[in-house]
């Protein structure tokens, strides 16, 4: 069973290898294990900065409406926008960053051909460019 946002994504759990970029020109890579849950109205996942654990959930609401809090990066729930692209679901939503324009979180979830999952997360320039913040690749759970 899956919700209409989410066709390609059956129920179920997964567990894979997060990586977080954190330096600005995004080439040194932080690893941790993470898992992701995935109901009818919810996806939920947990993964590690060092020791501190974090956990994360995009709740899907009967208007379309999602909504995504990270207990890192995000602990206020924050409506994104739904967007069409070649991804299985992608997500957007822009944020104030101090003065200037707002920045925008990019966040696709694929499917490789393996099977595999991937749960993507990019911080977005107020002139386009994406730079990497998060990846998840997981593995379907028996």
């Amino acid at each position: 069973m899956h919700h209409e946002l989410l066709p390609g994504i059956e129920s179920g759990h997964w567990r894979g290898t997060s990586e977080l970029w954190l330096d600005p020109l995004g080439n040194e890579v932080l690893t941790s294990a993470c898992e992701l849950a995935v109901s009818k109205d919810e996806i939920s996942y947990t993964w590690s900065k060092g020791d501190k654990h974090h956990e994360g959930r995009f709740v899907f609401g009967d208007d379309g409406a999602v909504f995504w809090s990270d207990s890192f990066h995000q602990s206020e729930p924050t409506r994104q926008e739904v967007r069409d692209d070649w991804s299985l679901l992608s997500l957007f939503y822009s944020y104030g960053a101090g003065e200037g324009p707002d920045w925008g979180w990019r966040t696709a979830f694929s499917e490789r051909p393996d099977g595999s999952l991937v749960l993507q997360m990019t911080n977005v320039t107020p002139w386009g460019e994406e730079g990497r913040a998060v990846r998840m690749v997981l593995e379907r759970l028996a």
